[in-house]
């Protein structure tokens, strides 16, 4: 794999183990249920060091707006699915438009060499 392709594999995986953390600590109750809370940690520090070796070859500001919207958009799936939550219409539009800045900054800018 060229570093392009590995700095975005490094991102689904921090992506993914971020979603895995954040759906940890809200079944946690407050850090109140131990394996829910242990597997925030560690999702979390997944996540963080996975994030760090992106940051060898994206710039951060890209890698952040990519991994904050489709952590934001796979949050919302797990919300609405495991933990029966609903999203408005607001909500709905509001992260499309998240997702929207994203494809934008990939699929225009020359800050993201493909």
């Amino acid at each position: 794999m060229n570093g392009t392709a590995s700095a975005y594999a490094l991102l689904l995986i921090a992506i993914l183990a971020e979603t895995f953390a954040t759906s940890s600590l809200n079944a946690s109750k407050q850090f109140t249920k131990l394996i829910p809370a242990l597997c925030s940690i560690g999702g979390y520090a997944v996540s963080f060091y996975a994030f760090s070796h992106v940051l060898k070859t994206m710039p951060v500001g890209v890698a952040y707006a990519i991994w904050c919207a489709l952590g934001i958009m796979l949050i919302s799936v797990v919300g609405i699915v495991w933990f029966k939550q609903s999203l408005d219409l607001p909500a709905c539009i509001g992260l499309g438009l998240i997702i929207a800045g994203v494809a934008v900054i990939n699929l225009f800018s020359e800050t993201v060499r493909h």
